[in-house]
C-alpha cells in the first residue's frame, strides 16, 4: 500500500469537474488498497498567477501530517508545479485563457492590456512546459482535445486516459419525453445553443429541462421568454446528486454542446445511464466519446442542425433506447479501478 496525495488547484467558490474528479480519484485509490488524500494547493484571483504557480512550487507534498507521502498525482493547473521524486500529472487542463481560449479572452482587452497580457502568456506557456518536462514523471492527458493542446503549445506528449462517470447509483428508469440539459450556464457551455435550436420548427414541442446555475442564469431565462419557450423549457437551477441521477434515469436524451470542452462529465454520467448525447462537431471531450449514429448525435454547431438531431432522438423512445444501450456498453468499458492502477504505478 502506497500514501498517495491527489493534488488539484480549487479557486474559492468554484465546484467545477476537476474537484469531482481529484474526490473520485482519491476514493478510487482508496478501494485499490492505497491510502490517498486529497491536497489543493494556493489559489488568487486572476492577474495574480505569478504568485499562485510560486506558492504552488512551494507547496509540501513530500509529507502530510509528519508522514512520508510516496506518490502524487496532479491535475489542474498549476498543481503540476508540485515537487516530488514520483509524481504523475492526469492533466485536466492548463489556463485556457492563454491557450486555446486567447483569442477570445485578448479581444476584450484594451491594447495596453493585451500586450500586458501577452507577456504573461509567454511566462506561462514557458512555465508549464517547464514543469511537464522537469517536475512531471509520467503525463497523462484527460482527453484528445486536451493531448491536442499539449501538443501544439507545450510540444508535449502524453498518454489518454479517459475519466468514467463519478461513482454515483446511476439507472435507467425509462425514455420519457424531455430533454435534460446539465451544466455550468456560462457563455462556453453554450446553452443558448440548446434554446436557439428548440425554437426552430423541428424540435417545436420538444420539452426541456435545464439544471445548473452560473453568471448566464438570467440572460438564458430572459431568452427563453424571447424564444417563446418558457411553456417547455424549465430552469430547475442547482441540483444535488440523487437529483441528477433521477434525471439521467427518466429523461430521453441528453444534450451537452460546450466549446471545445476539455472532457465534460456529462456525456460519461449519460452513457452510464443508458442515455443517449447530442453534441457538436465542435465539443471537443464529448464528440471524443459520441459516435453519431451510435451513441447520440454530432452535428454542426447552428440551431438548425442541432434543431433536427434534437426532433430525431426525442421523436422516438425506440431509437433513443437504442443509443442509449449501446451508449452504455462504452460506459462499461471506463473504470475507476483501471483509473487507479494506472495513476499509482510505481515510477
Amino acid at each position: 500500500m502506497a500514501r498517495i496525495a491527489v493534488v488539484t488547484s480549487a479557486p474559492p467558490g468554484v465546484e467545477g469537474g476537476h474537484l469531482v474528479i481529484a474526490r473520485s480519484l482519491v476514493h478510487a485509490l482508496g478501494d485499490f488498497g492505497h491510502e490517498a488524500s486529497l491536497v489543493t494547493t494556493p489559489s488568487y484571483p486572476f492577474g495574480h498567477q505569478a504568485r499562485e504557480y510560486f506558492d504552488t512550487w512551494r507547496t509540501n507534498v513530500r509529507t502530510i501530517d509528519g508522514r512520508r507521502v510516496d506518490h502524487v498525482i496532479t491535475t489542474r493547473y498549476p498543481s503540476y508545479a508540485v515537487r516530488h521524486p514520483s509524481h504523475v500529472c492526469w492533466l485536466n487542463h492548463t489556463m485556457r485563457e492563454y491557450y486555446d481560449l486567447w483569442e477570445d479572452f485578448s479581444g476584450r482587452l484594451s491594447p495596453q492590456g493585451r500586450v500586458k497580457e501577452s507577456v504573461r502568456r509567454g511566462l506561462i506557456h514557458a512555465a508549464d512546459s517547464h514543469f511537464f518536462f522537469w517536475h512531471v514523471k509520467h503525463l497523462y492527458a484527460q482527453s484528445k482535445t486536451v493531448q491536442a493542446r499539449l501538443r501544439r503549445w507545450n510540444h508535449t506528449s502524453s498518454d489518454l486516459l479517459y475519466p468514467p462517470a463519478p461513482p454515483r447509483g446511476y439507472r435507467c428508469d425509462g425514455y420519457e419525453p424531455y430533454l435534460f440539459v446539465v451544466s455550468r450556464l456560462a457563455p462556453l457551455k453554450r446553452i443558448d445553443l440548446v434554446l436557439d435550436a428548440l425554437a426552430t420548427p423541428p424540435a417545436a414541442g420538444i420539452r426541456c429541462v435545464i439544471a445548473g446555475e452560473g453568471s448566464d442564469a438570467g440572460a438564458l431565462q430572459y431568452r427563453a421568454d424571447q424564444l417563446g419557450l418558457r411553456d417547455r423549457v424549465s430552469f430547475v437551477g442547482r441540483i444535488d446528486d440523487d437529483a441528477l441521477v433521477e434525471h439521467l434515469a427518466r429523461c430521453r436524451a441528453v444534450a451537452f454542446v460546450p466549446k471545445q470542452e476539455d472532457y465534460g462529465f456529462v456525456t460519461a454520467e449519460a452513457f452510464s445511464s443508458s442515455k443517449p448525447v447530442i453534441t457538436t462537431t465542435d465539443s471537443g471531450g464529448p464528440a471524443e466519446l459520441v459516435r453519431d449514429g451510435e451513441h447520440g448525435r454530432v452535428v454542426a454547431p447552428t440551431a438548425d442542425a442541432l434543431g433536427l438531431a434534437l426532433a430525431e432522438v426525442m421523436g422516438s423512445a425506440a431509437y433513443a433506447e437504442r443509443l442509449g444501450t449501446a451508449a452504455r456498453a462504452v460506459a462499461d468499458t471506463m473504470s475507476w479501478a483501471r483509473v487507479a492502477a494506472t495513476l499509482s504505478r510505481p515510477l
